[in-house]
């Protein structure tokens, strides 16, 4: 098993999907990677040689933020936002949608499920 960026990543897979298990790394950035590597999209990760494995993880390290440091720089850039106090920090805070969904109904992912109201009349028939 591979292990680039702190992740293992699947062996059976080409390495264009199989890049995409390490955060931070969508199919268009393993594309590029890839072509810039020299490693044919279609090649599978158990077909790799040692030498293709560690240009990867060069680029990889060089030209990306991936994993830890990714994580802890979105989740700083959250908390300076709670911090100020901004509208954007404040729904943050209170766990409501960020980029301005309507919230009335909906919503659940970030609301979490619906609460029942007492005394609300159920709909009939």
């Amino acid at each position: 098993m591979a292990r680039v960026a702190g992740v293992n990543i699947p062996t059976q897979k080409q390495v264009e999907i199989a890049l995409t298990y390490i955060h931070g790394i969508g199919r268009k950035t393993a594309r590029d990677i890839c072509t810039k590597g020299g490693i044919p999209f279609n090649r599978r990760v158990n077909e790799l040689s040692d030498q293709d494995v560690m240009r990867i993880r060069e680029l990889i390290d060089s030209e990306l933020q991936v994993e830890g440091d990714l994580r802890r720089e979105v989740a700083m850039n959250i908390k300076r936002l709670m911090d100020l106090g901004c509208y954007r920090g404040l729904r943050h805070r209170r766990g409501l949608p960020v980029r301005g969904q309507r919230s009335h109904t909906n919503a659940r992912t970030r609301k979490g499920p619906a609460k029942p109201i007492a005394g609300k009349k159920k709909a009939t028939k």
